[in-house]
């Protein structure tokens, strides 16, 4: 019973040193100039570790030119995942632009304007 509890741990494990050494390489060893300042959010890997999905964020620039950046880079951050994870197999890297920060910022407004309208009524 304890090894099918640990497995889903381990999946997570792995996902969360992918997200700190992709971070890392990203920010030291990539010099294409349609990377800025990315954020990774967050790493999803299939069970098999064949394919991670990893979200980012960027703070300047177009996340779409941004994508596809670190899309053409993808197997030279894998090589440098392979030199850094201690795994059989270092799954092939799928990036993709995260909107949930976008989303926040929208629901924040919204928010801030229903505020602003009630207190208006009052």
């Amino acid at each position: 019973m304890k090894k099918q509890a640990s497995k889903p741990n381990r999946g997570f494990q792995v996902a969360d040193q992918i997200q700190r050494d992709l971070t890392e390489l990203i920010a030291r060893e990539l010099k294409d100039p349609r990377v800025g300042m990315v954020t990774i959010q967050a790493v999803e890997v299939t069970p098999d570790y064949a394919h991670a999905k990893v979200f980012f964020s960027v703070l300047q620039g177009d996340p779409k030119e941004c994508e596809e950046g670190l899309n053409q880079a993808a197997g030279f951050l894998r090589a440098g995942l392979f030199k850094r994870l201690h795994i059989h197999t270092v799954p092939t890297l799928h990036f993709q632009f995260d909107r949930t920060t976008e989303h926040a910022a929208d629901m924040n407004a919204l928010i801030a304007q229903a505020v602003a309208s009630r207190s208006k009524e009052e």
